[in-house]
């Protein structure tokens, strides 16, 4: 169990905390490409614990600003998008993609008043399908080569999740505990077909072992069946889990509030090359896995339908911040336990004016290799080992 302070320094994320100030050296995903166009030029975005708008310039330039406008607080989401910028609807002050303040019209003719006006601004990037953004210090790394976003061999598609009311860091804990897989995923979802003969033990005794190991990108978690069936998929620091096909993005918009989007990579059959626009990726929102969907638990009930809604009910009936000063960790939890120990001694290497890890500087950086291929591999052997389909739960 962790003590109320250690829980606070692992979850609460906004400006100033050490967390926050870990998180803002990476990128994040804040809108698929689709939700920022001519016609709906302006988006809200919460990152982080911060209020922002996103919007795209008459000239086609996209910034991500703060939504209150700095003169008298005026949310910048209903501002009008100009040739130059974004102006506040309320008294016309524009804003450039970089914050700065181009024009106060109510100000004296000749008045330099505008060059003392600064809105925090940040860097947006469109990267599959998806605009990111960093809110971190100067230099401004390059988004992650990961393999399964760079491979040219196969296309991709955006699934964006239901929010998630909930802190970030459940989801993350729930990406180094494969044991909850082999139970809560048994009855009604992509893991077997048909209901289990124990629902307590669910798929547990087709386990051999689970062993977890920390890698350069992150922690790889391994499962070892008894058919001999061998499943690592990794963790990627800090908030990345790569299973399958597909990475899943867990976006920290404030304490209690998450975004998550799926990046799916579908190979080619024959492994050729596919051109694709990033900002025509096909993108699926999901519907919600709640109603009320405004509620929390046990206000709202959930449908425990497939794989994600039974996470989601895992992750929020927790709260929207786990209490973990009483819960009761067991052996299958060595993956949690080297999760929290791996963020807090990035926390401190932070807070000691280091680079946390899995930074890149190089917009050239090798590509990250999240052991993809080696997990297709062995799930084809066992697929062909079971003669039929191959389990996937996480």
């Amino acid at each position: 169990m962790l003590t109320p302070e250690e829980n606070a320094l692992l979850t609460e994320i906004g400006p100033g905390t050490p967390a926050g100030n870990l998180l803002r050296h990476y990128w994040y995903p804040i809108a698929t490409a689709g939700e920022l166009s001519a016609d709906h030029p302006t988006h809200f975005v919460r990152l982080l614990g911060e209020d922002l708008v996103l919007f795209q310039d008459g000239s086609g330039r996209v910034g991500l600003i703060q939504d209150h406008c700095p003169h008298r607080g005026c949310s910048l989401l209903y501002g009008r998008v100009e040739e130059r910028g974004i102006a506040c609807a309320y008294h016309g002050w524009l804003y450039d993609t970089t914050g700065s303040c181009l024009e106060t019209p109510a100000e004296p003719a000749g008045s330099m008043f505008h060059l003392t006006v600064k809105a925090t601004a940040y860097p947006v990037q469109l990267f599959v399908g998806l605009y990111w953004a960093y809110l971190g210090p100067n230099p401004v790394p390059a988004i992650p080569h990961l393999d399964l976003w760079v491979r040219k061999d196969g296309h991709r598609k955006i699934y964006v999740q239901p929010q998630l009311d909930c802190n970030w860091f459940a989801a993350m804990e729930n990406s180094v505990d494969p044991a909850h897989s082999r139970v809560l995923h048994s009855v009604g979802s992509a893991l077997r077909a048909g209901r289990p003969a124990n629902t307590t033990r669910g798929a547990t005794d087709e386990v051999e072992y689970f062993d977890f190991s920390e890698t350069a990108i992150g922690i790889m978690k391994k499962r070892v069946s008894r058919n001999g069936h061998v499943d690592e998929h990794p963790l990627v620091f800090p908030n990345i889990l790569r299973h399958g096909n597909d990475t899943h993005i867990r976006v920290p918009m404030d304490d209690t509030h998450t975004r998550i989007y799926f990046v799916n990579f579908i190979p080619s059959p024959d492994g050729a090359a596919v051109e694709e626009d990033d900002a025509s990726l096909e993108t699926i929102f999901l519907e919600d896995y709640k109603a009320p969907t405004d509620r929390l638990h046990p206000f709202t009930r959930f449908t425990m339908h497939n794989t994600q809604p039974e996470d989601h009910m895992a992750w929020e009936t927790q709260g929207p911040t786990a209490d973990r000063t009483h819960e009761r960790l067991a052996t299958s939890d060595r993956g949690i336990v080297m999760l929290r120990q791996m963020l807090r001694r990035e926390i401190d290497k932070v807070a000691e004016g280091m680079e946390p890890i899995n930074v890149y500087h190089d917009p050239a950086h090798p590509r990250v290799d999240t052991n993809h291929d080696a997990q297709m591999v062995e799930w084809a052997r066992n697929a062909a080992r079971r003669g039929a389909g191959v389990a996937t739960g996480r």
